[in-house]
């Protein structure tokens, strides 16, 4: 990957995490991770805005759990942010609804990225809406 392009891409590929299957979702982390990209997705659902919290801890755990970083402030923080960030996008238009979907998370290098694709139930209606966040991460000297 290009240097000036990583965090596009790294931003596609948290998209794909989020937008993937679960028998998708483990052929794309086996594939991301031959070519060092680390990947994880988590499934979140729940009220809004309560279940705010639970979205953000949910990508954290997830983070954390498929060691795409390090169980450090600064990275917490990265992730906290991008999730924060994200939610934000999308926050007005799903204030006081349901919704179920999926967080995708990628990183590479100091590159990460977290996406989430949401189905936004509306009566008998079904609403999509997805959003994307990047954050620069340090890396580690014992991530090298």
């Amino acid at each position: 990957m290009e240097e000036n392009n990583k965090s596009v891409e790294i931003c596609r590929i948290a998209l794909k995490m989020s937008i993937s299957s679960r028998d998708e979702e483990r052929k794309l982390m086996q594939d991301y991770r031959k070519v060092g990209i680390k990947t994880a997705a988590v499934n979140v659902g729940g009220a809004m805005p309560q279940s705010r919290f639970k979205f953000i801890e949910s990508a954290l755990m997830a983070a954390k759990r498929n060691n795409l970083i390090q169980d450090v402030h600064a990275h917490d923080g990265a992730v906290i942010g991008a999730m924060r960030e994200a939610m934000s996008q999308i926050e007005a238009i799903i204030n006081g609804l349901s919704v179920g979907g999926k967080i995708g998370l990628a990183r590479e290098g100091e590159h990460l990225a977290v996406a989430i694709f949401l189905s936004v139930g509306i009566l008998q209606f079904n609403e999509v809406i997805t959003s994307v966040a990047h954050r620069s991460v340090s890396i580690l000297e014992n991530e090298k």
